[in-house]
């Protein structure tokens, strides 16, 4: 009798068939409470800050504030803090107009309209104050506050540098260069000059074996990061964890190194899931939407599984990608790689200082095609972006999975149904 399990699927479930014979072993997050009422909880968090005076303390005598949103890329829960953290800013007498909230979208491109509507989440901040979106290309947009220790030129956006009150705001997920998304994050790449996210994107940090997730220790990302923060000075986050429903479990507020790490704490044993064995046939996803919107997205699901999948194994990824690829530097790298084949593509980013937008995407992609066999199932790319995919493009999942497993002589396989959000790794249970 065949088995279905559900895979995360833009914004729905894919429903994946598995042969008869198949032994699947289902790998998800521990699950943990759903915050009964998530708005007390936010201005609970508020009260009782990490690292901080109260935030009705810590807007006093505040002449201006910035806070910085993650981009349409994460489902990040804006709704939830963003009334409460204006209405303090203007309860403790700061005008509307001193008031800005910044899309921090790195080398994204700009959320507008509905799409921007949708991720602020609440009508009446758009009416109250203003929020606008960072571009990294925009040069007299960014402060120069010079060189980090590894030469990493540190230029951030103005809006949030020149602020009296810097907050940003995110949620904490592995990241699969950084460590775990979130706090620092936010800045830099998020409202940083296109050379500063360029130059720690280069294949200097991108190769170094710390620079993956969930790691934070000697991690060179997540050092610069703090670096970056460093130079800025006083600045605050607001954290948040959501489940699989996309629920609240988890809120702080506070000094934006100090809250970060107890978030990270927090959400650690129950996001980095310990299995004892490798297997040759791994199903994963992109997380659904928004995550798996592009293909630039999707690479993240295929890195994050890696610590359990055989080498010579298969890892087969479903990503919707109903935007396409992500962005056309993007397209290009990808296109290099394909026509020069990945070890010459990676001897020329080797020689650069200063990597090309997004080329660290694909240099990331390379690190499982190095060892396994890729196959993508998606339903939003052209002829075109699919051969410069690199990958084997497969027409179904089902189809997929039977043929890996005859294929390995293995009936055993590993079904991570939430992508990148959940990070399996090679290790005793406990």
């Amino acid at each position: 009798m065949s088995k279905t399990v559900e895979l995360a699927f833009g914004r729905g479930q894919l429903t994946v068939t598995l042969p008869a014979a198949a032994e699947p072993t289902i790998i998800r997050k521990t699950p943990l409470p759903k915050i009964a009422d998530p708005r007390a909880a936010v201005l609970a968090a508020l009260q009782a800050p990490v690292a901080a005076p109260p935030y009705a303390e810590l807007v006093k005598n505040r002449r201006s504030a910035c806070i910085l949103i993650c981009d349409i890329t994460r489902p990040v829960p804006n709704r939830l803090f963003l009334r409460p953290l204006v209405e303090g800013l203007m309860a403790a007498g700061m005008p509307a107009e001193q008031i800005r909230i910044v899309v921090a979208t790195g080398l994204h491109r700009a959320n507008e309209g509905a799409e921007l509507e949708e991720l602020v989440g609440d009508p009446w901040v758009l009416q109250t104050v203003r929020v606008e979106n960072h571009y990294a290309r925009n040069d007299e947009d960014h402060v120069d506050l010079g060189p980090t220790a590894r030469g990493t030129p540190v230029k951030i956006d103005r809006r949030f540098v020149d602020a009296d009150l810097r907050i940003v705001s995110g949620l904490i997920e592995p990241h699969f260069m950084a460590g775990w998304s979130g706090g620092r994050k936010v800045i830099s790449p998020g409202v940083a000059h296109h050379e500063t996210i360029r130059t720690f994107h280069n294949a200097r940090f991108m190769e170094d074996p710390l620079a993956i997730q969930c790691n934070l220790v000697g991690n060179p990302l997540h050092e610069e990061q703090l670096a970056i923060v460093k130079k800025i000075g006083e600045v605050y986050a607001v954290n948040t964890i959501i489940d699989e429903e996309r629920d609240l479990v988890f809120v702080n507020f506070g000094e934006v190194v100090a809250s970060h790490a107890a978030a990270v704490d927090f959400v650690t044993d129950s996001t980095v899931i310990k299995y004892p064995r490798r297997f040759k046939t791994v199903v994963t996803s992109s997380a659904g939407y928004p995550l798996d919107k592009t293909y630039y997205q999707t690479v993240k699901g295929m890195v994050t599984p890696m610590d359990i999948l055989e080498p010579g194994g298969t890892l087969i990824i479903a990503s919707e990608c109903s935007e396409g690829f992500g962005s056309p530097e993007f397209f290009d790298a990808q296109r290099r790689m394909v026509e020069m084949g990945p070890e010459r593509f990676l001897a020329t980013l080797k020689a650069k200082s200063f990597a090309e937008i997004d080329e660290w995407q694909t240099e990331m992609q390379m690190k499982p095609m190095r060892m396994s066999r890729v196959q993508l199932y998606t339903t939003g790319l052209d002829a075109e972006e699919r051969r410069v995919t690199g990958v084997e493009i497969v027409a179904s999942v089902d189809a997929a999975v039977a043929a890996s497993l005859h294929r390995h002589g293995d009936p055993s396989l590993a079904v991570i149904p939430e992508g990148p959000y959940v990070v399996p790794v090679l290790g005793a249970h406990g």
